[in-house]
């Protein structure tokens, strides 16, 4: 994985010329990681550039995140982008809204959780669970780490009767615990989706998606556009299977920026 500015010479080429899918992460993309989601409000000066972003002929912008729909939409707040929210479960934008049908099975399993784990880490100083309708987040940046033990072994023991018998999934992110229905979507089959989606409606051949993210969710999306596109992951290099890397969020608004001189040149 290289460092994306010492090979923008080759990154200029690959986007000339070419009609950009433009598929951005919120948390740890946009804004950088803070104590807690709601503290994570995107800047003015990024606002504006996503809305330079969005009035480009060769650019149709999108925001995908682990967040509700209704938040990501508040929070950004721009007209005529494509809101991935729930990591693909909810999907707003020009022409589309798709929610995923999930059950009313396991919605009540979800909020049965949900009303569970809160109950049970109350006690837990820095604990906070994020109901976001269809999934769940359990953010644990602000507990001690005295207390990790035991707030892993309150949400094994919610979680394992579920997981064991395929009614949700579990997975781990930067500090963070996310609990799912159980369907094969994600990120990356979201990317794939939108990019024939584009293809399809603009007629466009050379439509180039570029994906940005931070986060192992974003791996999935990263692995699905391998040889298809361009991704970028956000942070020190390490495992990741996109193709550049970017060190924090400034330098993404850095790439930002050159995208839009490019596609203005």
């Amino acid at each position: 994985m290289d460092y994306l500015f010492a090979q923008f010479k080759k990154i200029e080429e690959l986007l000339h010329n070419k009609f950009i899918l433009l598929l951005l992460d919120y948390d740890g993309t946009l804004t950088p990681i803070v104590e807690t989601p709601k503290k994570a409000l995107i800047s003015k000066d990024a606002k504006e550039l996503l809305q330079k972003l969005s009035r480009m002929p060769y650019c149709k912008l999108g925001i995908i995140s682990g967040r509700s729909l209704q938040d990501l939409k508040h929070i950004i707040g721009i007209e005529g982008l494509i809101y991935v929210g729930n990591h693909g479960l909810e999907i707003e934008g020009p022409k589309i809204k798709f929610e995923s049908q999930i059950s009313p099975r396991l919605k009540s399993i979800i909020r049965n959780i949900a009303t569970d784990i809160q109950k049970r880490i109350s006690g837990i100083k820095g604990a906070l669970i994020e109901d976001k309708g269809l999934t769940l987040s359990i953010h644990y940046r602000l507990v001690g780490k005295e207390d990790l033990p035991v707030l892993e072994k309150i949400i094994s023991e919610v979680t394992n009767p579920y997981a064991g018998r395929d009614k949700i999934k579990v997975n781990s992110g930067k500090k963070v615990y996310e609990i799912k229905p159980p369907v094969k979507w994600d990120k990356g089959k979201v990317a794939l989706w939108l990019l024939a989606r584009e293809q399809f409606l603009s007629g466009e051949k050379n439509v180039l998606p570029v994906y940005v993210g931070d986060d192992y969710t974003d791996e999935d999306a990263f692995k699905a556009l391998e040889r298809k596109g361009l991704t970028v992951f956000v942070g020190e290099p390490g495992n990741s299977k996109a193709d550049y890397y970017l060190k924090n969020t400034e330098e993404v608004a850095k790439f930002l920026r050159l995208i839009t001189d490019l596609k203005h040149s």
